[in-house]
């Protein structure tokens, strides 16, 4: 097979949660750029529409469908949707998430339930059905978004939030487990960790009272930059295609360097 068709995804359905914006729109542009149809979704319909609008002009299908991970009707419904409109899903992208802010000492329990609800068992649950429907059809690529949060605690003045990085270190072991469960049906189970990426979700880091929290997070960095789209389609790609075969339970930090300083 010549390097092209190693990473050709023409043909494919690939269902990205959280795909109307931010590291889920990047992925879904990557793969729609590789030749794959997308399905998007997200709580925001508005978001979603005009991500889809764009991943068309590539000349792809794609279809949005509003869905809160949290919902397991609301998942179902997402399944059903993209089953009836592809008859497949042969790359699932898991990667919406939430997050929510509090002092560690005061934090609410029913906050840390609503994180977990979506980062880990909503996960689950479409993770679940998505490989069913892989087996059925002889085998899938899984990807779920984790984070460099995952690996590490961190600061309470930078990041109050002591449920996410739980949260994503359960995603880890997530993926490891399922892959060699999931590797009998030829199905890989990967994750990417990100560390921190340009998107609207952390715009508030450029506003001029954030500069010293910004600076602070980016002498992290060995690579001294957030991340931008083009960093992370390629990985993304990868995972998604036949190049990436031989590969299963691996969590692959896309931090610029943070985790090894």
């Amino acid at each position: 097979m010549k390097y092209n068709e190693l990473f050709n995804l023409s043909g494919k359905t690939a269902l990205i949660t959280g795909g109307g914006r931010g590291i889920g729109k990047f992925i879904a542009t990557g793969l729609a750029e590789a030749g794959a149809n997308c399905v998007v979704a997200s709580r925001k319909m508005d978001n979603l529409e005009a991500t889809a609008k764009e991943l068309r002009a590539l000349g792809v299908k794609a279809l949005p469908v509003k869905c809160d991970m949290g919902s397991q009707q609301e998942i179902e419904a997402l399944y059903e949707t993209t089953v009836k409109e592809f008859g497949a899903i042969d790359i699932l992208v898991n990667n919406a998430g939430v997050t929510w802010g509090a002092p560690t000492l005061e934090f609410p329990l029913e906050q840390w339930d609503k994180i977990f609800n979506v980062n880990v068992r909503g996960v689950w649950v479409l993770t679940q059905k998505a490989a069913n429907l892989m087996k059925e059809k002889g085998g899938g690529k899984i990807i779920n978004i984790s984070s460099v949060m995952g690996f590490r605690g961190s600061i309470e003045e930078a990041h109050p939030a002591v449920p996410y990085n739980s949260s994503k270190a359960a995603i880890n072991l997530l993926t490891m487990n399922l892959a060699i469960k999931l590797a009998r049906y030829n199905i890989n189970v990967n994750a990417i960790a990100p560390g921190f990426f340009h998107t609207d979700m952390m715009g508030y880091l450029d506003k001029p009272e954030m500069e010293q929290l910004r600076n602070v997070m980016l002498m992290q960095i060995p690579i001294p930059r957030m991340g931008e789209e083009n960093d992370i389609k390629g990985l993304a790609v990868f995972l998604a295609s036949k190049a990436s075969d031989y590969m299963t339970g691996v969590v692959i930090p896309l931090d610029g360097g943070m985790l090894a300083k």
